[in-house]
């Protein structure tokens, strides 16, 4: 259920025939109008999603490149010239898993509509429709011309209203809101192991070396192996530092039901208080499964819901 939070800004606010062009209406008792989820559902929702950013395309790029290089790295590096051929076959299969789910983990949270109202619905006939009494208002984003519900946002990126909108990503070029925060805090959880992991075998594989002769510990010269070993390590401790801090923030987030940009403003808190399992559930589906991992699973968000307009 949400809740708009009075906005003292009559130029953004379509008031009731009765109360029409009356300012102090911004500032009377709140009362609710229940409209229908489906009322501020993007078409997209269903269909696919894509940010035209450049910026965006290229870090989404570059985030799929240094993949594929961790890939490179670990295979041709370290697991395929290791003599171990039980350690190269675990530690293979772990880490391509791994890989595997954060990069689809990545194209679902970038290729997913992250919750964006539908644009230009807030037109003088559709309001009329909605036969609002007296002193009832509705809120509309003066930048996309729709109905805007409460902890919705405007995004300058994708150019539209964004509901339960936490912040927008360029990593994975898109909004991380109400309909994609279960991919965006996978693909971070993802990389956070693939990099945990990379680092652990580039330890082992470098005390390998030392132990053992060089030029018999990989497939690529001496120089060649420690440039590309350093080059995997620093990436992986780099993302390893900031998809963990990423990750912890979001499940914060979840759980205190609190978007970024709500705790950025410190914006009242004017929707019902649930406890930190239900908001865990409400972000990554119901009951508890193993599917909470999964990229390929999408969760239930609640699509008989009615949100409630604050005016």
């Amino acid at each position: 259920q949400l809740l708009i939070n009075p906005v003292h800004r009559c130029r953004d606010v379509e008031h009731g025939r009765g109360l029409a062009g009356a300012g102090t209406n911004c500032l009377q008792a709140e009362q609710r109008i229940p409209i229908s989820k489906d009322v501020i559902t993007s078409s997209s929702a269903s269909a696919m999603w894509f940010i035209r950013d450049v910026c965006g395309i290229v870090c989404a790029v570059i985030t799929w490149l240094l993949v594929l290089y961790a890939e490179f790295v670990v295979l041709f590096v370290m697991l395929l010239p290791s003599k171990n051929l039980t350690y190269s076959i675990v530690n293979g299969t772990l880490f391509n898993t791994l890989a595997f789910l954060a990069l689809a983990s990545h194209l679902r949270a970038m290729c997913t509509d992250p919750g964006a109202v539908p644009k230009g619905n807030a037109t003088k006939e559709y309001i009329e429709s909605l036969q609002l009494k007296p002193g009832q208002v509705v809120y509309k984003c003066p930048k996309c011309c729709s109905i805007k519900p409460d902890r919705a946002h405007h995004c300058s990126v994708c150019k539209r209203c964004i509901r339960k909108m936490d912040h927008h990503c360029p990593w994975v070029n898109n909004c991380v809101g109400e309909n994609n925060q279960k991919y965006f805090v996978l693909f971070t959880m993802y990389i956070a192991l693939i990099s945990l992991h990379a680092l652990l075998m580039v330890v082992f594989h470098f005390l390998y070396c030392f132990e053992d002769d060089w030029t018999k510990c990989s497939s690529f010269s001496p120089p060649a192996t420690v440039i590309l070993l350093i080059l995997l390590c620093f990436e992986g401790l780099l993302f390893l530092i900031f998809t963990s801090v990423m990750f912890g923030t979001q499940v914060h987030s979840i759980c205190t039901d609190e978007t970024g940009i709500e705790q950025l403003k410190k914006e009242e808190r004017r929707w019902a208080k649930k406890t930190k399992w239900m908001n865990m559930r409400a972000v990554f589906g119901h009951p508890f499964s193993l599917l909470w991992f999964s990229p390929f699973s999408t969760p239930d968000h609640g699509k008989a819901e009615t949100y409630q307009y604050v005016v």
